[in-house]
């Protein structure tokens, strides 16, 4: 087993700052919401407190970026949070007093970050620690984010490269850091024979979380990430995305079975393909992403349902994207439901059985080994949703407990039920 594996071993839970508070987050929000974790979620095992994309940007107010903005950024190349939006991290400490109150908590601190070296340090021409070396000796010009000014890519293979990862690694070590989410990395192409591709930064990237002398998780973004990659990444990240932003639309949920199915043979430990986070609550808070401004989340509860239901019993990582102090309790019903997230977390042998355009069928086993299948209405309309487990060489018969409702039912041959509108029923049978 892979040094990584060992501290991954089940799907990571937690909370991410990007789908409420976009590029803007600040210090009361990200405590508040681990406070909320700490008192209502974290018994339910979500753990990981995340403070997503820049925290180095002092003018930083909604979902947009300001291109070529200043970045607050310390001597020797590296981003350091804001101290205007985390007045904790002032006289050089970064985000180690907000770390330790996160551990207090019993809980874990991660941070997002942009894969290369900040433009503004390459402009300036600043020292690589522990190196003659520049930022503008291991930049690669050439290679830029699309959506976002802030980095250059860095080259692999120049000298300095691998000592800007380690000194990287090195200081989010020192603050505590518990999981990484690495963005513009996990690309939609992959070129293995190409010595500036993603492939070689994310190898400098792996070396670095391992030579720095803390378990970090890694996660790795935006995607869609390439099934040919799956080695690659299974060898190097605990999480990687398998889609681009997943937002709280029918559209992107619909498209989320196909994805499943296609990531579901390299899921295992330390090694989780990624749904991306749940729009779930009050979201979009600074800005407006594919509906209103500051909205509860558009999905309906039978599609909110649906969401939990294929995310666990596929295994993605649970990462919650609401403002978790505004949870109405019906929000609080979904994602604390303990057999759909027990499902998530301890269930083996999953699959999909079968999908086409109206509905899906997964099943797995659970912890003590029974058998549960989930069933999907994919369509517009309530309809009956029939299967025939033995079709599939699966033995499910006899009584059953439906996981959301708790309404205990009894099968012979077939299992059938009436299913909302992107609804779905999920089946435990002892």
């Amino acid at each position: 087993m892979l040094k990584k594996d060992t501290f991954a071993v089940k799907p990571p839970m937690g909370w991410n700052s990007w789908d409420c508070y976009g590029a803007a987050v600040n210090e009361e929000q990200l405590i508040g919401n681990a406070e909320y974790i700490r008192d209502n979620l974290k018994d339910y095992g979500f753990e990981y407190v995340v403070c997503d994309i820049q925290w180095y940007e002092p003018k930083a107010k909604s979902n947009f970026y300001n291109s070529f903005t200043e970045l607050c950024m310390d001597e020797y190349s590296r981003l350091i949070p804001a101290e205007n939006r985390f007045p904790s991290t002032k006289n050089g400490v970064g985000f180690k007093n907000i770390a330790d109150r996160i551990h207090a908590m019993g809980l874990k601190f991660g941070i997002h970050i942009m894969r290369g070296i900040p433009r503004q340090a390459v402009h300036q021409n600043t020292p690589i620690k522990g190196t003659d070396r520049t930022a503008r000796q291991i930049a690669q010009d050439f290679s830029l984010c699309s959506w976002n000014t802030d980095m250059y890519g860095v080259n692999p293979r120049a000298e300095g490269a691998k000592e800007y990862y380690n000194s990287l690694f090195e200081l989010y070590a020192s603050w505590g850091v518990d999981f990484v989410k690495v963005d513009d990395i996990c690309v939609t192409e992959y070129k293995p024979h190409d010595p500036y591709s993603a492939r070689e930064e994310i190898e400098l990237i792996r070396e670095a979380i391992d030579n720095c002398g803390r378990d970090m998780v890694l996660s790795l973004s935006p995607g869609p990430a390439q099934i040919d990659a799956a080695f690659h990444l299974s060898q190097n990240a605990n999480m990687w995305r398998m889609t681009g932003d997943f937002w709280d639309r029918w559209d992107k949920l619909y498209s989320m079975f196909e994805r499943c199915e296609k990531w579901s043979p390299y899921v295992k430990e330390g090694c989780w393909p990624d749904c991306d986070m749940l729009p779930l609550g009050k979201i979009s808070k600074n800005c407006s992403c594919l509906g209103d401004r500051d909205r509860y989340t558009n999905f309906t509860y039978d599609e909110q349902k649906t969401m939990l239901t294929l995310w666990s019993i596929f295994r993605s990582p649970l990462i919650l994207g609401g403002e978790l102090r505004e949870n109405r309790p019906e929000d609080l019903e979904v994602i604390t439901n303990r057999d759909i997230l027990e499902i998530n977390q301890y269930s083996s042998e999953n699959a999909q059985l079968y999908r086409n355009r109206e509905s899906a069928a997964w099943t797995c086993l659970d912890k003590n080994g029974d058998r549960v299948i989930a069933l999907f209405n994919l369509t517009d309309e309530d309809r009956e949703i029939t299967i025939s487990p033995e079709k599939y060489g699966i033995e499910a018969k006899g009584k059953a407990i439906e996981l959301w409702t708790k309404e205990e039912a009894l099968f012979e041959k077939e299992i059938s039920a009436e299913i909302k509108a992107h609804g779905t029923v999920i089946f435990r049978f002892s």
